[in-house]
């Protein structure tokens, strides 16, 4: 990993922090998050290999988002302040159409490992629950770092958080979900319409 990606890290870590306080104590176990993830790495690296075309391929990955992120709580985290004053409604529209945005982003990422495999490293506890160090093996580059974060927060074992190469999923999908609030006036409605879905 560069300085930069280092310092990224550091970073993500330091500005989420905040959130981190603001929520219960986890108590998820190390052997379960590992388990979770087992899982999750086998499916995904199923799926990069089966040769499918790309929308089946991000059909599969929204199934597997689907079962084993926190999806609630990682798009109200990136709504940010405005998951406080959101009707209930709101809430579950805008997470319905997070998730499937999310998955499809995050599905055309691991798309780019086809050929090569996540393998499981290690699991270790964090102030913020259990990350699970992963090592992604493509042809033709480097082995990088994949971590996922997994809580039991939402009442079952499920990650909230993925860090591929340095870079912080719950900060850079917050960064962009408020600016695309900002382009349509803090308009929650605009954007449950006009969020991305391919």
């Amino acid at each position: 990993m560069t300085m930069n990606l280092r310092r990224r890290a550091l970073l993500g870590s330091a500005l989420l922090a905040p959130f981190v306080a603001a929520l219960p104590a986890w108590a998820v176990a190390l052997g379960t998050a590992r388990t979770l993830v087992d899982g999750l790495v086998a499916e995904v690296n199923a799926v990069i290999a089966s040769g499918r075309s790309e929308g089946q391929m991000l059909g599969d990955f929204e199934g597997i988002f689907d079962r084993y992120a926190d999806v609630p709580t990682i798009a109200r985290y990136a709504l940010g302040n405005d998951a406080r004053t959101a009707t209930e409604a709101q809430l579950r529209s805008f997470t319905a159409a997070f998730r499937t945005y999310i998955a499809r982003k995050y599905g055309r990422r691991f798309r780019e490992f086809i050929g090569g495999q996540i393998v499981v490293v290690a699991a270790r506890e964090v102030p913020n629950g259990v990350e699970v160090e992963t090592t992604a093996v493509l042809q033709g580059r480097s082995p990088f770092r994949v971590d996922f974060q997994v809580s039991d927060r939402s009442g079952r074992a499920a990650f909230f958080n993925i860090i591929i190469e340095g870079v912080n999923m719950l900060l850079s999908e917050r960064t962009e979900v408020q600016a695309m609030l900002d382009a349509r006036g803090r308009n929650i409605d605009r954007l449950i319409a006009e969020l991305p879905q391919g």
